[in-house]
């Protein structure tokens, strides 16, 4: 028996208790409310998708080719369209198909002051905001989903075809559902520990189950792609893990997965000096990449701060602002000894924030975690901040170049360059960007695959195109022509507008409630038949 008719016969059964004052109520219809409302709570689907990532997980340490994948959403309208289409195109399926939450998209565009640089300084709030509008939109596209099928169900029905009734039935008892798991910025955790717990607690009852975290100081934070960023010593970031584990598990939500970024790469600066136990220890590592000079205590200056290392006095480096330096070159080792030690403290996942994107550099860090930790999986993030068609073309260059190849035809530094776009090495570029998620996937153990800020460039892209048309001698045939055809051709959903707002689950309500009393929106003289 199917959920749906359990449904139907429980309420049945509680109808007839109640005697005659339910006549009105239609356990059908009832079944069909629950169907279209599967999730109750934010908690309902932070458990569900936890559990999907898990299994993803598991797959993926089988099979290297179950590598998954997201888009970052900075609303709940642009991740629901995203989902939709991922639905039509791949044979009603969401397999391995997640959401990112990107932290500098809530910055730049969910602010109440208005867009922001991505340093920490929007509301805490606005993040859990945007996880339970997420889930909104796509819980509502379930519902929209389903009442489409309850209405062709019907008219199976009305129409005597027990063939396509039966058809319609295994859709519905099989309905693949639009909520997937979102991997969901919590930055630098928003303060201190307590501060990252508290923020966490709201975030998975929105509904993630899986919160990515950076090493970066939390009042010091600065997008992964920028310069001025400051680490902090890994006693400091994982009191923040341990404070993100113990949300998920007084939440329930004991399969959460952590995320834990580190910075190290890009990041020359620490606010602290790490307090050392004993030789060789966490502490005592994080200090040996500092930039020292051995001194006298004589040749101290007033206010210095000194330590001791291996029974010498150092002195280490100190900026006007009180901040202290890395020896250059040392990125690398302190992002694999980031990981390891993240590992070590109960994350599951990692994510290294590289300077450009190339498979070799992220195999070569992965390669001396993995030895330690040899299941250790790389979250990895295929940003916009890269010149991805520069960078690849570059490095096919001097991959020719060192195989002794002719490269005369080329300028290096100007390979972006469009005359560029037919010969044969942007071709082999091209491939190599297009594999490159499977490559790093294979080689350097990366299981997600996310671009941080896409559907911020298309938004952008989308409207310039639009506006240069409409506003220009196009006229309104700049929007026909540019959108409205396209979007009838491609059988995007949203053409019917009225539709995708809900117009017709309102309808569906109004008979429930009215029958055919009910005065419904979608009748003969609703244009959006038009569409049909």
């Amino acid at each position: 028996m199917s959920t749906l008719q359990a449904d139907i016969q429980a309420v049945a059964s509680l109808k007839e208790q109640a005697g005659h004052s339910w006549d009105g109520i239609n356990p059908e219809y009832v079944a069909r409310m629950r169907a279209q409302n599967k999730f109750k709570t934010g908690l309902d689907i932070a458990k569900y998708t936890a559990d999907i990532m898990r299994a993803d997980m598991a797959a993926f340490d089988k099979d290297k080719t179950k590598y998954t994948q997201s888009l970052g959403c900075w609303h709940g309208f642009i991740g629901q369209q995203k989902m939709i289409s991922i639905k039509k195109h791949f044979n009603g399926k969401t397999d391995r198909r997640y959401l990112y939450l990107s932290g500098w998209m809530v910055a730049a565009l969910r602010s109440s002051f208005g867009p922001l640089p991505d340093q920490s300084m929007h509301e805490k709030t606005v993040v859990a905001d945007l996880v339970r509008e997420l889930y909104t939109f796509l819980r509502q596209a379930d519902a929209r989903e389903l009442g489409g099928l309850f209405r062709a169900l019907d008219a199976a029905r009305e129409a005597g075809d027990t063939a396509e009734e039966a058809k319609i039935q295994d859709q519905i008892d099989n309905h693949v559902t639009h909520v997937v798991p979102i991997v969901a910025d919590i930055d630098a955790g928003f303060g201190n520990a307590e501060a990252t717990y508290l923020m966490a607690k709201q975030m998975i009852e929105a509904g993630a189950c899986c919160l990515q975290i950076e090493n970066q100081v939390a009042d010091e934070k600065q997008c992964g792609h920028q310069d001025g960023k400051v680490t902090v010593p890994h006693a400091d970031f994982h009191n923040k893990l341990r404070a993100l584990r113990y949300a998920f598990l007084e939440l329930g939500v004991d399969n959460g997965v952590i995320v834990a970024r580190t910075d190290s790469e890009g990041a020359g600066l620490t606010k602290e000096i790490a307090v050392v136990k004993e030789p060789g220890d966490q502490g005592d590592i994080y200090n040996s990449f500092l930039d020292v000079e051995e001194i006298n205590v004589a040749d101290m200056a007033e206010g210095d701060v000194c330590f001791n290392r291996n029974g010498k006095l150092v002195r280490p480096k100190r900026l006007p602002s009180g901040l202290y330096q890395f020896r250059e070159g040392t990125g690398h080792e302190r992002c694999v000894f980031d990981c390891i030690e993240a590992i070590n403290a109960g994350a599951d996942l990692l994510w290294i924030e590289t300077a450009v994107p190339t498979v070799h550099e992220i195999k070569g860090m992965m390669d001396e975690v993995r030895k330690v930790h040899p299941d250790a999986k790389l979250v990895y993030n295929n940003s916009p901040s890269f010149n991805w068609t520069l960078n690849f073309r570059q490095q096919t260059f001097d991959t020719w170049t060192a195989e002794g190849k002719d490269v005369s035809a080329y300028d290096r530094a100007n390979l972006m360059s469009a005359e560029y776009d037919e010969t044969e090495l942007a071709a082999v570029a091209d491939e190599r960007i297009k594999t490159f998620q499977a490559d790093t996937a294979r080689e350097a153990n990366v299981f997600h695959h996310l671009i941080t800020l896409p559907t911020y460039h298309t938004a952008a892209l989308s409207t310039d195109n639009l506006a240069k048309e409409y506003f220009g001698e196009q006229g309104m045939l700049g929007y026909v022509a540019g959108v409205q055809r396209k979007e009838i051709r491609q059988g995007i959903a949203c053409v019917k507008h009225q539709n995708m707002s809900g117009s017709d689950m309102g309808d569906d309500h109004k008979e429930y409630y009215a029958g055919e009393l009910a005065l419904k929106a979608g009748g003969a003289k609703n244009t959006s038949n038009q569409f049909n």
